[in-house]
Formats: C-alpha cells, structure tokens, sequence
C-alpha cells in the first residue's frame, strides 16, 4: 500500500498541514517538537483507529480547537485509490469514514491499510512485561486476521462480565451455576485466540530468525515461545485449548473470587524470547536487547507481506539516533531494497541519514519539518 498524500489539521503542532509522499523513502527531518512524530501518528490513527503516544484522543488536539482531523488518500493493488478520514470531537467522540462512507466500527479499519511502526518505545517489547507483548502480538495478528480481532474484542466483552460478577461477589459462597456459564463463554473464545497464536509462532519463528540474520546478528538463535496455563500439547486446536481452559478456570475460581479478577486465560499469558536458550529479558546486553527489538518489528514486516496482498507502509520513529551506523546501515539497505514498499521516516539530524538514501528519480524524499509546518527541502534526494 502507498500513502499518497496526507492531510492533519488541529493535530498537536500541526494548524493545517499537507504533504505528498513519495512511494520509497520519506525522510521527515527538523528539531525535536517540530512535529515529525505527529505525523506518523496522523497515519497510524488513519490505519489503526488510534494514536501510538497516548490513548486519550482529546490529548491529540490543538490547544483551544474543538476538533482535530486526518485525511490520507491511499493506493493499493486490491484497492486502487482508498481514501480514509478520521475526525475526533470531544462532544461527538470519534468517526471513521472510507472514500466517504461511515465506518459502522472502528475496528473495521484495521487490516484495511496494514503498518508496522518502530519507535523508541520497541525496547519494552524485551525490557517490559507481557502486557507489552501481548499487545504486539493482538496488534499484529489483528490486521492480519480480521476474525481474531473479533474474538479478542468478544473475549474482552466476556472477561469483563466475568470480572464484574468476582466484584459483586467477592464476600459471597462462590454459586457454580453462575460462573459456569461465564466460564464457558470465556474458554471459547480464549481457545480460539490460543490455538491462533500458537500456530502463528510456528510460522513467525522462522521470520524472526530470518530477521536476526538480516541484521547480521546470525551467530546467536533466538527463539519465542508461548508460555501459559494450558499445556502446548493443548494449543494444537480451538477444541482442546477450551477444554484445557475451562478446567483451569474451574480450578481457579475460588482464587479468582477473592481477588475480584480473573487470573487465568490469554489476558494473562506471555511470550518468552530467547537467545541460544538464555532468557533475553534476564541475560542480553543492551545492544541485543536493541537488536531483537528491532528484529520482532522487521519480522512483523514479513509476516504482514506474506499473509496479505497489500504491503504494509513502514514508519520509523527516531530509530537510528540509538543505532550504531553498521545498523543503521542494514536497515537502510532494508529500506531501499525494492520490495519494501513506502516508508516514512523521522530525524533529528537529516545529514547522517541523507548520505546513505540511494537517489531512485521520485521515489525517494526528503521533507523538513520546522513548527508545525513543511518546508521545502534545499536539496533533492
């Protein structure tokens, strides 16, 4: 997919800007608080329905402006031209429109335009807890599979029915003919999601791997797991991780009734990495903490590219200013091999990056970004 020209007004620093993209390379430079960042999250609210830096909506608006707005007009190969909105009122709360028709959902936008982010916040996928995996994991398999994103969805639905019944409860005999009923609910759809991300770490194992020796880190193995309640010989199928779930969720609902929360299930379970068989949260250094950060999102990339007919765009959020330059030479290289597609990246410092971005006629750009504003680049990449 390319993103051909992008709209924001009232967006933090951005009063009404427009630029027009290129389909390789979109190098965005300029100062710290110039606005570069916001306008990849001017996009990813376009393809996603939210904002990476913060998940209150009226944080996103210019001070004073009742209204912010985002419009990016798309080209694909599926879809020729796709033109997505979104406007966010504080009253009205949020709308989504694609080429002028109202999303009845917002979840009905993801997977439309996939993407795959980098930023500095990539180190709490290593350092961080399973919160922050898990939610790399929903993310990504959502835009790739529009049927686990409804079962995440109703699964949330059905753990907070679950979780209010603890509540009101927590003081009272536990009532088995209450709870078995929200327990089944909850074990099937939680089967379905288990049996998905098992079978989808069989196959991103490989792109990880695949990944790691891009980065010419191949002396090390890395490796992912799924780690839970539920036996792996249970993942196999929907069928057998429900029946596993609803017995641990029999076993647990005493437990779970004093504490008011529901303790077992895909909310609660995690993904482990590893290099050569050692913990990467316990044992890496910090530059294979960075490296294996780095190599999940290019493995994300892949596994995108491989299951849908669309490209995902690439955004890169100051990722090379913590990049040594062998590093930030790989992923360059990456950038500007042909079947990559689009990306857009941001810069503090343009004259270490701009060097290195290999002049292909009008595929590549440069774009300086100064208070809120574009301003035209002196020269042309």
């Amino acid at each position: 997919m390319i993103l051909r020209s992008l709209c924001l007004r009232s967006m933090r620093a951005h009063a009404d800007t427009t630029l027009t993209l290129a389909p390789g390379i979109n190098l965005l430079y300029g100062p710290n608080g110039a606005g570069k960042t916001n306008i990849l999250e001017a996009i990813h609210y376009l393809c996603l329905s939210k904002s990476f830096l913060t998940s209150v909506d009226r944080y996103v608006l210019q001070r004073s402006r009742p209204f912010f707005e985002v419009e990016g007009k798309f080209e694909g190969s599926l879809r020729r031209e796709v033109e997505i909105r979104i406007a966010f009122a504080v009253r009205q709360g949020k709308r989504m429109f694609i080429n002028g028709a109202p999303l009845d959902r917002l979840a009905d936008i993801v997977g439309v335009v996939p993407i795959v982010l980098f930023a500095p916040s990539d180190q709490n996928l290593t350092y961080g807890g399973p919160e922050e995996r898990r939610k790399f994991l929903n993310s990504m398999l959502s835009q790739a599979r529009p049927a686990h994103l409804e079962d995440l969805i109703g699964y949330r639905r059905a753990l907070r029915q679950r979780n209010e019944y603890l509540v009101r409860n927590r003081m009272n005999p536990l009532d088995m003919d209450m709870i078995k009923p929200l327990n089944a609910v909850l074990a099937r759809i939680g089967g379905r999601i288990v049996a998905v991300r098992a079978a989808f770490l069989q196959k991103f194992s490989e792109e990880l791997k695949r990944a790691w020796q891009q980065l010419g880190e191949a002396i090390e193995e890395p490796a992912i797991t799924y780690q839970g309640p539920i036996p792996e010989e249970k993942h196999s199928s929907a069928e057998e991780a429900e029946k596993a779930l609803i017995s641990a969720l029999g076993e647990a609902a005493s437990r779970d009734r004093e504490l008011g929360r529901t303790t077992v299930g895909p909310h609660r379970d995690e993904l482990v990495f590893k290099l050569n068989g050692q913990l990467v949260r316990r044992f890496a250094s910090t530059g294979q903490h960075r490296s294996f950060a780095i190599a999940l999102k290019l493995a994300q990339y892949y596994y995108l590219d491989s299951r849908l007919e669309e490209k995902p765009i690439l955004l890169l959020d100051d990722v090379f200013d913590s990049l040594d330059q062998e590093r930030t030479d790989v992923i360059l290289d990456w950038l500007q091999d042909a079947p990559t597609g689009q990306s857009i990246v941001t810069v503090a410092d343009a004259d270490r990056i701009r060097s290195r971005i290999v002049q292909k006629g009008a595929s590549n750009q440069c774009i300086q970004v100064l208070h809120g504003e574009i301003i035209p680049d002196p020269s042309e990449v």
